[in-house]
């Protein structure tokens, strides 16, 4: 078992589960475990289990965001189908908890939320924002579509005044939203946005993170553009999502707020490569060309610099269920694989504020769980391969036949 706090490897270990699905002692082999009843019993021998993984940026709701435009012809009906699918790959790729940063149909991600939380679909943990918060025709609005009525549900996060920042953060709380979204510069798939425009100024920022605290909630910011990064560092964010173009001044102010880094260093790539085979708009591409080398430059420095960083993918501008190819990304980029490994565990629940709940395998905290069959900290892309992935300990995912399907070992 990897123990990710003391970044040791513990062998013969047993866990045991309670009634609630979550880790009731972890002992050694040998000692006797409390006299409780029947258990199921999962036997991993030969295999490394650690923490379930968390993704701190993705987008479960519709399909993937061709060209940068998103499906509006289809119905919620439609985009929450899609989400019941990639909340399950998701799961199944042992990514047992998101955080999911946005929505174009606001409440969206609440609905496939709740579902999960009642046992009616299969799906990881989710921490939801409810929808976008930006400012008209920016980042977080449907661009690229002349012409086209775009439905209002699509637009509850447009916002023109620190006043219409505080009404959007209320009604997605309101609506069940545990984190809010804004979108403080432009961004690489929205038509018609560039990534170094301040596209919601400091007082709108402010606005959100404090009505935000107000309601006990935080603020990620989408932030490409170097301006908008520290605009919304000295706002009082929690996290900075993409921060493409981070310059020196925004890492040191990262450094002194304690803000988190969550860079999504993979899926330039797949936009590179799916977008020129696809046709996608030359703007399109030429944006992200530009902000792919620099965040990976940018997070090599943050890397090095102790920047507090959580993992996070963006994934559904790529496929889901790819989530854990970052990993071995972000050890090219100079992480160790025990490091790479906590900002997706310890990292990634303190950023969510669920450290009592996921990130570690502990005593009182849910029992979630991959195993993969070798040292993920000697060889990262073990966790692309998951073995068996368990969430509650109930098993979601075994590549072995005849196993048990609740965890007790």
């Amino acid at each position: 078992m990897l123990d990710v706090d003391a970044g040791e490897l513990l062998e013969d270990r047993r866990l045991l589960v309670d009634n609630d699905g979550r880790i009731e002692a972890i002992l050694r082999a040998e000692e006797p475990g409390p006299a409780t009843g029947a258990r199921l019993e999962l036997d991993l021998s030969g295999l490394t289990v650690l923490p379930g993984l968390i993704d701190c940026h993705t987008h479960l709701i519709g399909e993937h965001e061709f060209g940068g435009v998103p499906a509006i012809d289809q119905t919620s009906e439609q985009e929450l189908a899609a989400g019941v699918r990639h909340a399950a790959t998701t799961l199944r790729a042992g990514f047992t908890t998101v955080r999911d940063v946005g929505t174009y149909r606001a409440l969206l991600d609440v609905q496939l939320r709740e579902a999960i939380e009642n046992g009616k679909i299969e799906g990881p943990r989710m921490q939801c924002a409810g929808g976008f918060i930006t400012k008209p025709s920016g980042a977080g609005e449907v661009t690229g579509l002349p012409g086209v009525n775009v439905p209002a549900e699509m637009r509850r996060g447009v916002v023109r005044s620190p006043t219409d920042v505080r009404r959007a953060v209320n009604e997605f709380v309101d609506g069940g939203a545990g984190m809010i979204k804004t979108l403080s510069t432009g961004a690489v798939l929205t038509q018609g946005t560039n990534v170094d425009e301040v596209e919601l100024g400091a007082d709108m920022v402010e606005a959100a993170v404090d009505e935000a605290a107000k309601r006990g909630v935080h603020v990620a910011t989408h932030s490409h553009g170097s301006a908008g990064i520290k605009v919304a560092i000295r706002a009082g964010v929690r996290s900075i999502e993409h921060g493409s173009l981070l310059d020196d001044e925004g890492l040191e102010l990262l450094i002194r707020h304690g803000t988190w880094l969550v860079a999504d260093v993979y899926d330039g790539d797949w936009i590179d490569e799916v977008g020129r085979a696809n046709g996608w708009p030359a703007a399109t591409l030429a944006k992200n060309t530009r902000t792919t080398q620099a965040q990976r430059d940018g997070v090599a420095k943050a890397i090095r610099s102790r920047v507090r960083l959580a993992f996070g993918t963006d994934a559904g501008v790529f496929p889901h269920g790819m989530n854990a190819i970052q990993f071995g990304y972000l050890v090219r980029l100079g992480m160790t694989p025990l490091a790479a490994i906590r900002s997706a565990t310890l990292e990634a629940a303190e950023l969510m504020g669920w450290s009592s709940e996921v990130g570690a395998l502990e005593p009182g905290r849910f029992a979630d769980f991959v195993a993969v069959d070798g040292d993920p900290t000697a060889d990262v892309e073990l966790l692309r391969r998951p073995v068996v992935v368990a969430k509650g300990g109930l098993v979601v995912r075994d590549e072995r036949a005849g196993q048990a399907t609740a965890a007790g070992a």
